[in-house]
């Protein structure tokens, strides 16, 4: 490699996204990554439609980063998401807003996408290299990479990291880079947009796992969110859940359990619930009284029935059918999780994403301290922080 080049290190959007700009800026750029193709979080998570960005406001756009929103909105309004969106049709994949907002390449799924991402970057000048895991730096600075043909070092001018938090690390990314930057501060990596563990009945568990809990509201911490669930065998998940999963997880740090209540019919108001729900037959069971007269699918029957047996009261159906609480005990594992929050942070980098410890070492992605919702806000922040990476590190070894 030319030691005026720069390196990537990482195949995932961050480090695609880097290299495009460091090459568009001139650079000679090799992409590294350990795995035996590019991109393979990201095709996993563009099987079900791949969720390139969101369609709202700007400011409200950035809001939904949170603590993280300071660190990372100078490189969100550098490259914002109409700037992605042209992006991506730049690459002849036409682009349309689905009925909540998000944006989704009308292919709905990520390989035609990383298709042409791969042609543009080879006709580019950009090398990938794959099956070659980054173990640290060598005593004179140099890259140390592990491949199938043994160690090889690697001389940069300029090196940008993209090695991705800890979730799905099946798919390439499992957090281990953070032994590598001996001193750089690091927030630990804990899970986001994940599920929560219950200890549901037996007969839950046996009956209704896997089952979706369609057309509810979640509430905490003052927040509702309205969507879908789903119970899991050891818990609940889903993209209500995921909104929701970042407060809910501090909580349980905290407190050792989070209360989760469920509004199993958000579409009918208390008042005309409990007129619905006041007299039930002395004949009717209790299953079929809130099946007719209360409109609740099985398993939300269920989810009633299990609160009573935990001591509910059966004195106030229509409060317990509108806020029916879940203890959740536990998040479940950032190997489960779609995304991660934590890592390098946001003092260890300048305002170009270099390392303020290692000069001419950028860093982007989900490596970085910060978390975000689903509904394109992962992917906007991973290509934004991605191409201001790549841009400074292309400056940097043009010296």
């Amino acid at each position: 490699m030319n030691r005026q080049g720069v390196a990537i290190i990482g195949a995932g959007p961050a480090g695609l996204m880097a290299a495009e700009a460091a090459a568009g800026s001139g650079a000679a750029v090799t992409v590294f990554d350990h795995m035996p193709s590019p991109g393979r979080k990201l095709l996993i998570a563009g099987r079900g439609g791949l969720n390139l960005t969101h369609s709202e406001a700007l400011e409200r756009f950035l809001d939904r980063y949170g603590a993280a929103r300071v660190s990372l909105e100078p490189f969100i309004r550098a490259f914002p998401p109409e700037a992605l969106i042209a992006w991506c049709e730049g690459l002849g994949q036409a682009t349309f807003v689905g009925s909540s907002g998000r944006v989704f390449p009308k292919a709905m799924k990520a390989s035609p996408l990383l298709r042409a991402w791969l042609a543009r970057l080879a006709g580019m000048g950009v090398t990938l290299l794959t099956r070659h895991r980054w173990t640290g730096f060598a005593e004179d600075g140099a890259l140390r990479f592990d491949t199938p043909d043994g160690t090889r070092l690697e001389w940069p001018r300029a090196t940008v990291l993209a090695l991705g938090g800890a979730s799905w690390p099946r798919l390439g990314s499992d957090g281990g880079w953070a032994s590598l930057l001996a001193g750089c501060a690091m927030v630990p990596l804990r899970p986001s947009n994940m599920g929560f563990e219950v200890s549901w009945s037996d007969h839950l568990r046996a009956r209704f796992a896997g089952t979706p809990l369609k057309r509810i509201a979640l509430t905490f911490g003052g927040a509702t969110i309205r969507g879908e669930a789903v119970l899991a065998e050891r818990g609940i998940e889903g993209g209500a859940v995921y909104a929701l999963s970042a407060p809910l997880r501090d909580a349980i740090a905290a407190q050792g359990s989070a209360t989760l209540r469920i509004d199993l019919r958000p579409d009918v108001t208390q008042g005309e619930l409990a007129h619905r729900l006041g007299a039930r037959p002395g004949a009717v069971s209790l299953s079929n009284h809130l099946r007719r007269a209360g409109g609740l699918s099985p398993v939300a029957i269920a989810l009633v029935q299990e609160a009573l047996r935990a001591g509910a009261t059966r004195d106030d159906l229509a409060t317990l059918v509108k806020a029916l609480p879940v203890t959740l005990t536990a998040p479940f594992p950032i190997a489960r999780a779609i995304s991660s929050a934590g890592g390098l942070a946001w003092s260890e980098v300048d305002n170009r994403l270099m390392l303020r410890r290692h000069p001419g070492i950028f860093a982007c992605g989900e490596m970085l301290d910060w978390e975000a919702p689903t509904g394109g806000y992962l992917l906007q922040g991973c290509f934004a922080t991605g191409r201001a990476a790549g841009h400074g590190a292309a400056a940097y070894a043009a010296g």
